[in-house]
């Protein structure tokens, strides 16, 4: 597993980063491709925040735990994770196709630099660019789940590759949108 660790107002010890690390690798074992792991401690009125993104093919994993104590906050997102991880998989397993998990979404995200030069009555502060994989609704509603979005735009593969767009809405529920 490749770790990125960053910090925000805090200055981390080389022996917490071993110690987040130990933890979070141990996590590799439910994926079958090399999987990256991105680290992020901040402090914040005294409350200490762990935030754990694993990505593995297309699929993201993110948890942020808040404690008193760094590596309490450390031990809990591992636990998160791990139950987020395994409550998915399980998921997908059973109710979409096999090797649903196995496939490779490699994403690539790209920041497009703000042009300062337009005079319109909105800003665009900030464009992403990324692959729109084909997948069932079901798995764009648990991909958009496991990044906590409120919408995730996906090709249909029961539309024939149309683009669609699954969104959360107010009640609870979730909706979609394709297109004719």
């Amino acid at each position: 597993m490749k770790f990125t660790i960053n910090e925000k107002k805090i200055q981390v010890s080389e022996e917490l980063r071993e110690y987040a690390e130990r933890k979070i690798g141990k996590l590799d074992r439910f994926f079958k491709k090399e999987s990256e792991a991105f680290i992020t401690f901040t402090t914040e009125r005294g409350r200490y925040i762990a935030e754990v993104t694993i990505k593995n093919g297309g699929m993201y994993h993110r948890v942020t735990e808040v404690t008193s104590d760094m590596k309490a906050s450390v031990d809990s997102a591992v636990a998160a994770i791990e139950r987020q991880i395994r409550k998915h998989k399980t998921k997908l397993e059973k109710r979409l196709r096999d090797g649903a998990l196995d496939r490779d979404l490699s994403s690539s995200v790209k920041h497009e630099p703000y042009d300062d030069d337009d005079d319109q009555s909105f800003k665009i502060v900030r464009t992403k660019m990324f692959p729109v994989k084909p997948m069932t609704p079901e798995e764009a509603v648990l991909q958009m789940d496991l990044l906590e979005h409120e919408f995730f735009v996906f090709k249909n593969q029961d539309r024939d590759d149309a683009f669609s767009i699954v969104y959360r809405r107010k009640q609870g529920d979730y909706g979609l949108i394709e297109t004719t």
